[in-house]
Formats: structure tokens, sequence, C-alpha cells
């Protein structure tokens, strides 16, 4: 199955190259991986990968990253080093790309190699509740940073089964008549919000269309 990540790299331009990573979510283990030595991760660094990634960073055109990709002999690493998109921005991928059920985490690499791990946490309900039989998977969810310590994700697993509670909650009262779902899609906003201190950093996206 994987854990699925999605990495958004900026550009020159502002705009960033969004790359996928099979098993980039589990424990968050991009954000120390990603480095300006090792822009893909993988513990040796590799400067043909860092010219790949600065040539791929700097093409504003498909042919210009097939070109990149096809000069160079290039060898697998924690991220896949041929992009999805390029010159897309932030919003656009939370908005089109990032699918909140099944990519489990979301980082963000500023021009300086600076690492932002977001966790993702889907609004969906039909796991937890008989009310709802399917629900969006894109565009229907929330973006968290958790607390770090000494290199590691200490808040994340906590984070996670926080939010695991807070939808068996919200589904049973679904069952119960007590919430509508688009009340319910509130209800979880909401809560997180109030869990996220200054420290730590929200995006939340509800569906357009919530009867």
């Amino acid at each position: 199955m994987g854990h699925r990540a999605l990495i958004a790299y900026e550009r020159p331009d502002s705009t960033y190259n969004l790359h996928y990573s099979h098993w980039g979510a589990q424990d968050l283990r991009l954000k120390p991986a990603i480095t300006n030595e090792t822009p893909f991760g993988g513990a040796d660094p590799d400067e043909t990968l860092r010219t790949v990634h600065r040539e791929l960073r700097d093409a504003t055109t498909d042919r210009g990253v097939d070109r990149v990709l096809d000069a160079n002999d290039l060898p697998a690493r924690q991220v896949d080093i041929e992009p999805w998109a390029i010159r897309v921005t932030v919003d656009e991928i939370i908005d089109e790309s990032l699918d909140f059920l099944h990519h489990e985490a979301f980082y963000v690499v500023d021009i300086e190699f600076r690492v932002t791990a977001y966790r993702t946490h889907w609004f969906g309900l039909q796991y937890d509740c008989e009310a709802i039989d399917e629900a969006p998977t894109v565009g229907n969810g929330a973006l968290r940073t958790v607390r770090w310590y000494e290199g590691e994700p200490v808040g994340d697993g906590f984070a996670q089964g926080e939010f695991r509670g807070l939808k068996a909650t919200v589904g049973d009262m679904l069952d119960r008549g007590a919430f509508t779902w688009a009340e319910a899609i509130e209800y979880m906003a909401g809560t997180l919000d109030t869990w996220v201190d200054d420290t730590e950093e929200l995006i939340v996206r509800r569906p357009q269309l919530v009867e």
C-alpha cells in the first residue's frame, strides 16, 4: 500500500514543482531527508541529482523536463525524480492534486530547502458512520503541522489518534441525527482549529457542495 506523500519544491519564480513519494509519509521521514545535498532524499549526496533538481526547477515546459530526465541515468530515491507537474501554486496542488485519503502527508520545500511537513486529515466519514455513503477525497480535509523535537515528529502519533477519535465521535453524532454532513465538516474543522497552537499551522479545505 505504501505511505504516499506529495512534495512541492519552490521554483525561482515562486511557483512549485510537484513530486510524489510512495513511502514518504511514513513517520514524516522526508522532512529531515530532503536537503540541499539530497534534494530527493536518500542517505548519500549526489552531485548529478543536485544538478537535475536545479534544472527541473528552472524548466518551463514539459519538453524541457523531458530533456533533463533523458540526459541523465537517474537512480531511485525516496522522492520520484520525474515531477507530476511544474509551475503550479501550493493552492492548486491542495485543491486539485492532493488526495486527503490516499496521500498521508504533504511537504513544502522552499527555495532554501526549508521543509514544512503537513499531516493530512480527511473529512470523509463513510467509514465512521452509516449515514454517509461516500465523500470526496480531494478538496475535503485539513493539513496540519505537528510538534517536532530533536528532529523527530513527537506530536505526529498523538495528532493522528486525536483526529481518529474526533471522526469516530462525529460519525456517531451523524448517525444519531445530531449533525448534517455540512455541520459535521464544520465541527471537525472548528475542533482542529482549537487544537492547533501558535507554533503549528492548519490549512482547511471544504467540499464546494455539501448537502
